[in-house]
């Protein structure tokens, strides 16, 4: 079972508004994450290498929350809530403790917008809130037009191979069950779009790999498409550099020496793969005809 801890604050004010997510505060209701993606960025000796095992439930979170939105909706200081930053807000705990529900009961009841970011399928469940949401928030000024709704949702994928998923986020919903939960969003009429972060270099940006993401997703008629490519952190044995090049190692050996090589000296891969990247990127998105802003 996850740790129970109490803290002193939930929602987070962003210094500036991130133009990709277009977050105005932040909220994580749990600490860790138990979907154990290996390319995580939050991974480190402070969760060990199963974060599965270092996850705690804030468990002052919803009567916080309510306090902290009181006063900001007093003030008339709306804007977008991105649920979570830090980690999933539909993880399998969720099911069982329904903490973000309840948060997004708060929300609707102080008519804050919010963009949810999820690997799970379990955010169907709420639907009926963020339907609610989707209709009365009260969007900040700048937003208003170019949004005019409530609420956007982001599914991550970085591949929609179960198999390459299993190896490098065990513990999340399967790519496949994803898509069909990104059906039902669309069908439900929400603004809903994919994050394509991280790609993994050499596996699901190759060409054959992309065109069957780009094609998937055109299909399904998303919103927005945001793609990256992965950032790779520390070479402790809980941190991402590590656990992704040990899984490469293992599962895709013919791509070990170029993955050493270019997380040699630093995070990210090479300038002229980062170049190359984002340029393919904006020749697919055109190609597709998807957008890749949400606005």
């Amino acid at each position: 079972m996850p740790r129970e801890i109490t803290v002193t604050s939930i929602l987070n004010k962003t210094k500036r508004r991130d133009s990709w997510f277009l977050d105005d505060y932040t909220v994580n209701l749990y600490s860790s994450c138990s979907f154990n993606c290996l390319y995580c960025y939050i991974r480190g000796s402070k969760y060990g290498t199963n974060l599965e095992q270092s996850l705690s439930v804030k468990v002052n979170a919803l009567e916080l929350l309510d306090k902290q939105l009181a006063v900001r909706a007093k003030k008339k200081q709306y804007g977008i809530i991105v649920l979570s930053s830090a980690t999933d807000p539909y993880l399998q705990i969720e099911k069982k403790l329904e903490l973000t529900r309840e948060a997004l009961k708060i929300i609707l009841k102080h008519r804050f917008p919010v963009h949810i970011i999820t690997k799970s399928d379990l955010v169907a469940r709420d639907f009926d809130i963020l339907s609610d949401i989707d209709e009365a928030a009260i969007l900040p000024e700048d937003l208003a037009t170019p949004l005019g709704r409530g609420v956007i949702l982001s599914f991550s994928f970085s591949t929609i191979d179960d198999a390459v998923g299993s190896i490098f986020e065990p513990g999340a919903t399967k790519p496949s069950l994803r898509l069909k939960t990104v059906q039902k969003a669309l069908n439900h009429g929400f603004l809903t779009g994919i994050s394509m972060m991280p790609l993994l270099p050499f596996i699901s940006d190759t060409t054959a790999h992309l065109s069957l993401l780009f094609t998937t997703f055109q299909k399904l008629n998303v919103n927005y498409v945001l793609p990256a490519t992965i950032t790779l952190f520390g070479n402790g044995k809980a941190d991402s550099k590590t656990l992704v090049l040990g899984a490469i190692k293992k599962h895709y050996p013919e791509l070990e020496a170029r993955y050493k090589k270019y997380f040699a000296h630093g995070s990210e891969m090479p300038h002229y793969y980062r170049d190359a990247f984002y340029k393919k990127m904006k020749e697919m998105c055109l190609q597709f005809d998807v957008k890749d802003s949400i606005l």
